[in-house]
């Protein structure tokens, strides 16, 4: 295989099949973090900066502004860098230190910014900063991930599609819920599509996107503190939060039981399915989409001094405990219809 830009450099056909998470029925997790960006925010990136050429509002020299808690500056640092643009990305102290330094050895400028907005996030404080950027330099364009329709099109065009064309018949699918790029667009697609599949949107608890209280949350990736404009909830069946310790407990069993060194985002995802497997009936076919990879979290989900100091609790399961299927009488508050 040959390319001629790390932007083609997109995996979209990667699937990690488990047979012993739900009993009777099939799990796929759908790999994304296979590229050099190491996340699926790769699409996101080539999607966003695409949609900017197409639309004339960047040419040879162009500047890019974005607002990312990682990976999503990871992929713009290095779609830009491909291009020929200069990228700055406005992040906040969440953000992974690997991602940064990623970044910044890219070419990018990186501001991180400490304040957090009227939620307890920092969304709101960084988009206020882009916000005075645009205004001091009218040439600077902000692609905006929050709103802007290229974001879930690209998922539509690529991810979904690519779910359904190796996997048919999907009965259920996970997909974690940040900017919702990625959610909107799979849902749109396969209601066209497959209409009978049950779209399952994980989201954090504390984060607001799904109209829930907001909260402290420490781990980037999945949740918000202010409701993206691309979220289209109706297009989901039901939401599940995940609490972050959770999240972190099924990364480092994922990591010990099966040699898969995951990311917070798809521990969270994971963690999902599994406590959605009482209700899924046998011989159903599951697709999971696992966003992002581990190496960018060793200094947080998988750091015992991190974990202890921000949970107060000891994060390493059991290398079984999420092997045991739950048992269908429990009914936990973090779930909800839509």
């Amino acid at each position: 295989m040959i390319k001629d830009s790390v932007c083609d450099l997109v995996t979209d056909d990667v699937f990690l099949r488990f047979t012993d998470v739900l009993p009777g029925s099939e799990l796929y997790l759908k790999i994304e973090g296979l590229n050099p960006a190491g996340s699926v925010k790769l699409k996101t990136a080539v999607g966003l900066i695409e949609d900017a050429e197409r639309r004339g509002l960047l040419s040879p020299g162009g500047r890019v502004v974005e607002s990312s808690s990682g990976n999503l500056g990871v992929a713009l640092a290095m779609v830009c860098a491909a291009k020929g643009y200069a990228f700055s990305c406005v992040t906040d102290v969440n953000a992974a230190p690997h991602n940064v330094a990623l970044m910044r050895a890219l070419g990018s400028a990186v501001a991180v910014v400490d304040q957090r907005d009227a939620n307890g996030g920092f969304l709101g404080t960084r988009i206020a900063l882009i916000e005075r950027m645009l205004a001091d330099d009218p040439l600077l364009v902000w692609p905006n991930q929050y709103a802007n329709p290229a974001n879930p099109r690209v998922h539509q065009t690529r991810t979904a599609a690519a779910i359904l064309a190796a996997i048919e018949n999907v009965d259920f699918l996970f997909v974690g819920a940040g900017t919702t790029g990625t959610l909107t667009g799979c849902a749109r697609y396969f209601r066209e599509v497959s209409p009978h599949t049950r779209i399952i949107a994980v989201d954090t608890l504390g984060s607001v996107t799904f109209g829930t209280p907001a909260g402290p949350r420490h781990i980037p990736g999945l949740g918000t503190s202010r409701r993206p404009e691309i979220c289209r909830p109706g297009l989901v069946d039901e939401v599940v939060l995940i609490e972050e310790t959770e999240a972190v407990r099924t990364c480092r069993m994922l990591a010990r039981r099966h040699g898969l060194l995951a990311g917070g985002s798809t521990g969270s995802v994971f963690t999902a399915v599994h406590r959605a497997a009482p209700n899924i009936p046998a011989g159903s076919r599951v697709v999971a989409i696992a966003p992002d990879m581990g190496e960018r979290y060793l200094d947080t989900v998988y750091d015992d001094d991190w974990a202890a100091a921000r949970f107060g609790i000891d994060p390493t399961p059991a290398v079984n405990t999420l092997a045991r299927r739950q048992s269908p009488e429990k009914e936990t508050p973090c779930s909800r219809s839509m």
